[in-house]
């Protein structure tokens, strides 16, 4: 089976090509090839164009996209493009979709008709930074590709459907919670999913026999603990803004906070709950930048508030690093992805320092070595004989993505 995957985000869309060896027994169809893949950042004025075969950089540049569905158009007219100089037919049989909030309704992919694309439109408002652009996708898609290629919605909080009441329960009253569906779900579950099994894979170990923390680093930040491959916990909730320190987003704080600032600011709710999205995180403390690159390069040159958001960051991560060890009782190996958790030797150093207590010991060379990893690999930058192993894996959503709609398509009917 030729699967399209399409990750849209906010401002962006990677997208895959996956092929299934569909003739070949013992479960050959989980082997996927990446035939094409790119990917369209900073949807807009500037956009930046990447597209791949099979691995191999063929065309990369800058121009105006202005909406997602322009960025899927663009998509489709390299994949064509490619497919022609090739001689070969794209072939796709199914396209799958990256959604961030699937609510109570959908805890697995599911085939995308209208009363399922309804239900996305309507949780946009829990995750008001991610599903427009997962939305904006599928209505792209469908312009683009008509209707009779069969989508599917893979959602991110699926894989945190896992996670005990204990963990995924507020401590609000229970009757108005269930009333409104209000509890835990988590976010970044396909990414967290990927981090594990390569893992494993890198470990040479089966995923059902590892204890692991998963840390997802990037504009958004998530950690998660994973027994034996099922999420326990995870640090986002109810909506992606709750846990770690992002991009711009505020992570964990004082409810009381929404109250204080409506009556004392004059803001609405609607207002704050921006303020917290889209004008925290990084950039509130630093008031210079969400990139992580930009702060610690004005932290060298003596920026105090640069340096004040780099050390909440780490420390925040390390904080949820050290529960999570709670809540597994101990684990086999601490798990770095996402932008900045592939790419920073020097964060993914200052959230360890001071953590040999449990046994996670960096070696500093195999540190500063693990970049530009590919999407599936990973790097051990622990020490040897480290009772508590690190790794830094290059998340591979899109592979993720596709697997799970072959298998929705394959194993599952229609939901109309």
């Amino acid at each position: 089976m030729k699967v399209l995957a399409i990750n849209s985000g906010s401002s962006s869309l990677k997208f895959k090509i996956v092929e299934f060896d569909e003739t070949a027994g013992g479960g050959a169809g989980r082997q996927a090839n990446v035939r094409f893949d790119g990917s369209i950042e900073n949807i807009g004025s500037a956009a930046r164009l990447l597209f791949r075969r099979s691995g191999t950089t063929i065309f990369e540049n800058r121009c105006a996209v202005a909406t997602h569905a322009e960025a899927v158009r663009s998509m489709m007219q390299m994949l064509e493009e490619s497919s022609r100089e090739e001689g070969r037919a794209l072939g796709i049989e199914a396209i799958g979709h990256r959604v961030v909030h699937g609510g109570e309704q959908f805890q697995s992919p599911v085939r995308i008709g209208e009363d399922v694309f309804a239900e996305i439109e309507r949780l946009a408002e829990l995750a008001p930074l991610h599903n427009p652009g997962c939305i904006a996708g599928i209505k792209g898609a469908r312009a683009v590709m008509g209707s009779d290629i069969p989508m599917v919605a893979v959602f991110d909080t699926g894989f945190h459907r896992t996670i005990p009441p204990q963990a995924a329960t507020y401590a609000i009253d229970l009757d108005l919670a269930r009333k409104h569906g209000i509890h835990r779900y988590g976010f970044h579950g396909i990414a967290h999913s990927s981090l594990a099994g390569i893992c494993a894979a890198a470990a040479n170990r089966p995923l059902a026999s590892l204890r692991l923390v998963t840390v997802h680093l990037g504009n958004g930040c998530s950690a998660t603990a994973i027994d034996r491959g099922r999420s326990v916990d995870t640090s986002m909730g109810f909506t992606p803004l709750e846990g770690l320190v992002m991009g711009t987003r505020s992570g964990d704080l004082d409810p009381a906070l929404v109250g204080h600032l409506m009556r004392h600011e004059g803001l609405t709710v609607d207002e704050v709950e921006r303020f917290f999205n889209e004008r925290s995180g990084l950039l509130g403390l630093s008031g210079l930048s969400n990139d992580m690159r930009d702060l610690l390069a004005e932290e060298a040159k003596g920026d105090a508030r640069a340096g004040l958001a780099i050390a909440v960051f780490c420390y925040r991560v390390r904080k949820y690093i050290g529960s999570y060890l709670a809540v597994l009782g101990g684990a086999d190996a601490l798990v770095f992805g996402g932008g900045i958790g592939e790419r920073s030797a020097i964060i993914r150093a200052r959230i360890c320092d001071g953590m040999a207590w449990c046994g996670l010991r960096l070696d500093p060379l195999r540190n500063v070595a693990a970049v530009n990893l590919a999407s599936g690999d990973a790097m051990k930058i622990s020490e040897d004989g480290a009772p508590l192993a690190c790794y830094v894996a290059g998340v591979d959503e899109e592979v993720e993505i596709a697997r799970a709609t072959r298998e929705c398509i394959l194993n599952r009917p229609s939901s109309e």
